[in-house]
């Protein structure tokens, strides 16, 4: 006897033998059940998802020789004729090739006839949906109104194509794809049966492969056990298939976890020799990524649909959800740019050493988490799954910040001789100030220079004396004239009582560097461009988180003012401030001390959110608002510990741990006091006599947010 592939030989001859489908199971037995037949059925869904083999299964059902039931005999000869395709009253139209109308005449000619043997003429017409529309409409009245004895079966791929004159005639019936734990139980079972040797990875390989058609995996599983000579075996089924290996994934995922940019590079350089889809594997780290998100969240919503649950939970375990998240933003848009690379590897490269380079570094030093040993199955393995380690490495590569913070020093792992591995770790060097923060160079003053010198010294002793606290002295690295000058109003300023002290002396250096040039080839263009390519001698240059943040201006109350807010929302920020307890004590000591320190950038906005909490000898204890946790790292604590020390002449230790504040911070006591004066200027506003008049006289209402107090 000739050999029966496997599609055909099980496919499934009574509906208890049926995989998955049970939400149209479940109707047509209880229709069966209860002799409630109607007399047209429409299947539709993907190929090789059961349409053809339910409606034949049905036509069983309604021609047993036992009777009408949802559980056909399958020993008479009705049920044997109709299994072995030759049974009379059941009609198999294949309407791909007969798409005329004259074909559908021909069909329904025969319509009116009685069944020769069964108790009722059944036609089945597949892929209805390429009959032409002359067909369609020799078809409906037919349709709609048939003899008793004739029950109509259609199934289709493309019910969109169907007129809704024949939907409308029809109980229509959804067939779901097999999803692939369904896919891989039936394989194991008809493969236990047939007796042939297999492993569990080969058959979620097919299950994938089938995309959600149990014939395409009854195929696929013939062509694999010819492929492998009897068996189904993984690494047979991969190099049947062209898959990539999914462990290579993992082994990257597992080096980019440790932080391992030897590891990563060598992961890649052996993934390259399977010559993969290189936006694929990026595409299958994102599906990865997204698991452990959802592992992280809700772990027994992960599905096993991919053969790996046991490794995504394991990676959800160790890998922080932020880094879950930054890594799947990176790969994301790294794989919108892939195309743009000059060739595929290289830009997945770029990818991987990214995310390395701009993983978030953890708010207080830690030691490096200890190397994760997922779960990955092994090549040419067994079926079982076993733990597979991932390249090993001296030191794991330290994290390096993204753009909005600066890394902490770290030392740099040992023997990393990729040259792209040693620039993504050569960052992680001490930082220094910017050129453009030291005093500007003392240009020769011209008569030019002096005139208009002396009205920025007028404008800058009229604002410093009208200011409500006291202005604290102006070093080289605090920035004070560019904010002053852009809070001056162009009304006449008064000049400053003569009961009132002096103000503070402004540097020369400073008020010639703000001054304006009259002639713009006497002076550099500005300071940045002055010192462009200078390096301070035996330095490191400085990275371009701290660049940009330490260039921005000093952030004081008074003269780094926000945008004007209603009172409804000043109210707001009192009411939400309300539940933090005033500075007392050290932390009042904190407040007053933090604007002498002379800090600005990045390093004044940590110092502003912290509170003093202990103070024991030349030992500083803070504590830092979480919320400005992922903008702090070492170099900060360092440079704040500098700037202590220069304040008390010595050394001091400087611990900041990350957790709520007990007391107020500077950053909250100026949010408070902006919010009050907020609230204060619109009372006063609305008590004014004349905006009472106003209002009382002409309806007329003040503009929400537009009052801004003076000062």
């Amino acid at each position: 006897m000739s050999y029966q592939v496997l599609a055909r030989k099980w496919r499934p001859r009574s509906f208890r033998e049926m995989v998955g489908q049970t939400h149209v199971l479940k109707a047509l037995i209880n229709a069966l059940d209860n002799q409630r037949l109607h007399h047209a059925y429409l299947f539709t869904g993907t190929r090789g998802v059961g349409k053809t083999t339910i409606s034949r299964i049905l036509a069983k059902c309604l021609n047993c020789e036992t009777g009408i039931s949802s559980t056909p005999c399958g020993q008479c000869s009705i049920c044997r004729e109709i299994d072995e395709g030759r049974f009379v009253d059941l009609i198999e139209v294949d309407a791909a090739s007969r798409t005329k109308v004259e074909d559908t005449r021909e069909l329904l000619e025969n319509v009116q006839y009685a069944p020769s043997r069964g108790r009722y003429k059944v036609y089945l017409i597949d892929e209805v949906h390429m009959l032409s529309t002359h067909s369609f409409n020799a078809l409906l009245k037919t349709l709609e109104e048939p003899p008793p004895h004739v029950k109509f079966l259609l199934a289709t791929t493309d019910p969109q194509k169907l007129p809704v004159t024949i939907l409308s005639r029809c109980l229509q019936f959804s067939l779901k794809n097999m999803p692939p734990e369904r896919v891989v139980e039936h394989l194991s079972h008809v493969l236990t049966a047939e007796q042939v040797p297999f492993e569990d990875d080969a058959l979620w390989q097919l299950g994938r492969a089938a995309d959600g058609s149990m014939r395409d995996a009854m195929s696929l599983t013939d062509q694999a056990i010819a492929f492998g000579e009897g068996k189904v075996m993984a690494d047979d089924v991969r190099a049947m298939l062209g898959n990539l290996d999914h462990g290579q994934v993992y082994r990257v995922l597992q080096a980019l976890i440790s932080a391992d940019a030897k590891g990563v590079l060598a992961a890649i350089a052996h993934l390259a020799e399977q010559g993969p889809d290189w936006a694929g594997v990026l595409g299958e780290m994102l599906n990865v990524l997204h698991r452990v998100a959802v592992a992280q969240l809700v772990p027994e919503a992960v599905d096993n649909a991919q053969g790996d649950r046991e490794q995504v939970l394991a990676i959800a375990e160790h890998l922080p959800a932020e880094d879950v998240q930054f890594y799947y933003q990176v790969g994301l848009v790294g794989r919108r740019d892939l195309p743009l690379a000059p060739d595929a590897r290289s830009g997945f490269e770029m990818v991987m050493l990214r995310m390395l380079a701009f993983k978030p570094s953890g708010a207080t030093q830690a030691p490096p988490p200890p190397k994760l040993e997922l779960p990955v199955k092994p090549e040419g393995g067994s079926a079982a799954t076993t733990a597979q380690p991932a390249p090993a490495v001296a030191h794991s590569a330290p994290a390096v910040a993204p753009p909005v913070a600066p890394v902490e020093q770290a030392p740099a792992p040992q023997a990393v001789a990729q040259p792209v591995a040693e620039a993504a770790l050569s960052v992680a060097e001490p930082v220094v100030d910017l050129p453009w923060q030291e005093p500007a160079p003392t240009a020769p003053q011209n008569a030019v220079q002096q005139e208009a010198v002396e009205p920025v010294a007028e404008v800058k002793t009229a604002v410093e004396a009208s200011a409500e606290p006291a202005t604290p002295p102006i070093s080289a690295e605090t920035p004070v004239l560019e904010p002053v000058l852009a809070e001056v109003e162009p009304e006449p300023v008064a000049a400053p009582a003569a009961s009132e002290p002096p103000p503070a002396p402004l540097a020369a250096e400073a008020v010639v560097a703000a001054a304006p040039e009259p002639e713009r080839e006497e002076l550099p263009d500005s300071p940045a461009e002055e010192h462009i390519g200078d390096v301070l001698p035996d330095e490191e240059p400085p990275l371009a988180a701290d660049a940009y943040f330490d260039s921005l201006p000093d952030y004081d109350e008074d003269d780094s003012e926000p945008a004007p807010v209603s009172g409804s929302a000043a109210q707001a920020q009192l009411d939400e401030l309300s539940h933090i307890a005033p500075a007392s004590g050290l932390a009042a000591e904190w407040l007053a001390l933090c604007p002498t320190l002379g800090l600005s950038g990045l390093t004044l906005n940590i110092a502003d959110n912290c509170t003093l909490v202990a103070r024991e000898g030349a030992r500083w204890s803070l504590q830092l608002d979480p919320a400005q946790s992922a903008l702090y790292n070492e170099t900060q604590r360092q440079r704040l510990a500098d700037a202590l020390g220069r304040h008390v002449g010595g050394s001091v230790d400087v611990q900041i741990d990350v957790c709520t504040p007990e007391q107020e911070t500077p950053a909250k006591a100026k949010l408070r006091r902006r919010a009050q004066r907020q609230l204060d200027a619109e009372q006063e506003i609305a008590a004014d006599p004349l905006v009472q008049q106003l209002v009382k006289e002409f309806a007329a209402s003040v503009i929400d947010g537009s009052i801004e107090p003076l000062n």
